[in-house]
């Protein structure tokens, strides 16, 4: 279960409201902030304002469209409609691609390759570990987009959008490749935090990049 709050940038909180949990969470939203005295959609989402002055932002993560009565029930369904997403995942020594339909896995691979730690050696010994440490990162790059060809590439003409995770340099290498131009194509959704890529995180990436983002601006 997924509702994450943090402090947003220029103020407020956000939250991740996982799509089958949207209609709840308003419910809790209005027993804390009172009945909902204003709902506005647009193309992007809905603004509500709350009895007490409160003022909750929700945004679906695929769009939706925005015309027409019962926006709130219209945003949730939206929420939870079906989209076809590659994702890719790579940290230093660890990489994790697949495709998901909805929250259902259609395909994937994890793997990894080792990348040694740093060392407090100097000079000369330090200057041969780190280049034998870039060579080894190279390494994962390249069998990071090898992965991600054989695995994701027959699958991205149906995707609608991909997700990433992990370390953005490297992951935005991985994407540089000209082999994965149809992939590093797609709508990018706004990055999942996750720790190591393995089969349980790559598992847990849908509750992340489907989920509803909230922005919550608390009364004065």
């Amino acid at each position: 279960m997924v509702n994450r709050s943090r402090p947003a940038s220029g103020g407020g909180r956000s939250v991740l409201v996982p799509p089958e949990r949207v209609e709840r969470w308003l419910d809790n939203a209005a027993g804390r902030h009172g009945a909902f005295v204003d709902v506005a959609a647009d193309a992007a989402g809905v603004t509500v304002t709350c009895a007490d002055g409160a003022v909750l932002r929700l945004d679906p993560p695929f769009g939706w469209d925005g015309t027409g009565p019962a926006a709130l029930t219209r945003l949730g369904a939206a929420a939870r409609s079906r989209h076809r997403v590659a994702v890719l995942l790579v940290r230093r020594g660890r990489w994790a691609v697949g495709v998901f339909d909805g929250p259902d896995l259609v395909v994937s691979k994890v793997d990894s390759r080792l990348v040694q730690g740093r060392t407090a050696a100097g000079g000369w010994s330090q200057q041969r570990f780190a280049r034998r440490r870039g060579n080894q990162t190279d390494a994962v790059v390249d069998h990071a987009v090898e992965t991600a060809v054989r695995v994701l590439g027959p699958h991205v003409a149906g995707c609608a959008a991909l997700a990433t995770g992990g370390d953005r340099g490297l992951v935005d290498e991985v994407l540089a490749d000209r082999g994965l131009s149809a992939l590093a194509a797609l709508r990018r959704l706004p990055a999942v935090e996750v720790g190591e890529p393995s089969k349980d995180v790559l598992l847990a990436t849908p509750a992340l990049f489907r989920a509803v983002r909230v922005l919550v601006t608390d009364p004065v």
